[in-house]
């Protein structure tokens, strides 16, 4: 006796079709096969015909009507599962970033004591800085005391990352940008001025 096999064979329609015509038109062929309907509603389906599929397929184009910007931030994004995500070794943290603490978390039996989030670093030494710069510090995610140089290569780092033409289609990049300048130009009057620093380099 020859035992049946469960397993689909190749091109055979789905198991779960509705029984309807294919969605092609003036096609009467039972429609086994479903495609997408559009990238806005994957789970939305046309059903057609094998001859249909294949053609609907062929001609699928996910990235249609996309802008190059918009396709090369969408790509990024897939990379990393629509999550948010940075380099590796960037220091800090700023408003761009999720952050997980474990603060939210029912402990009932206090398993995580000791482990929940702390103030980092940067933020304790800010409290001994003046209070005009805390605000420009934690804008640049910056330890206090600190120098010029110092926040000369943070404000680069930034500026880059920020900077409108990078991010043409993120509004927030531009905010924050402008966020990113204020701070920077707040903390260069204060050095130019307890030091009669000049910088003729960075605008």
């Amino acid at each position: 006796m020859q035992r049946k096999s469960s397993r689909h064979k190749a091109f055979a329609p789905d198991p779960d079709a509705p029984e309807q015509c294919c969605d092609h038109p003036d096609c009467d062929l039972p429609a086994g096969y479903r495609a997408p309907r559009g990238r806005d509603n994957l789970r939305a389906y046309y059903w057609f015909c094998l001859e249909h599929v294949r053609l609907y397929n062929a001609n699928w184009d996910y990235y249609r009507g996309m802008t190059p910007g918009q396709i090369e931030r969408h790509l990024r994004e897939d990379t990393s599962w629509q999550r948010p995500s940075w380099k590796m070794g960037t220091p800090g943290h700023d408003s761009a970033r999720t952050s997980f603490t474990l603060d939210g978390l029912h402990d009932p039996l206090d398993i995580l004591a000791g482990r929940r989030a702390r103030p980092s670093h940067a933020a304790e030494t800010r409290k001994q800085a003046p209070p005009a710069l805390r605000d420009p510090l934690a804008q640049l995610d910056l330890d206090w005391p600190t120098t010029i140089e110092v926040v000369k290569t943070r404000y680069r780092v930034l500026a880059r990352r920020y900077h409108p033409d990078a991010n043409q289609d993120d509004p927030r990049a531009e905010e924050r940008f402008k966020v990113i300048g204020t701070a920077y130009a707040t903390l260069r009057a204060h050095f130019a001025h307890n030091t009669d620093y000049e910088d003729s380099n960075v605008p």
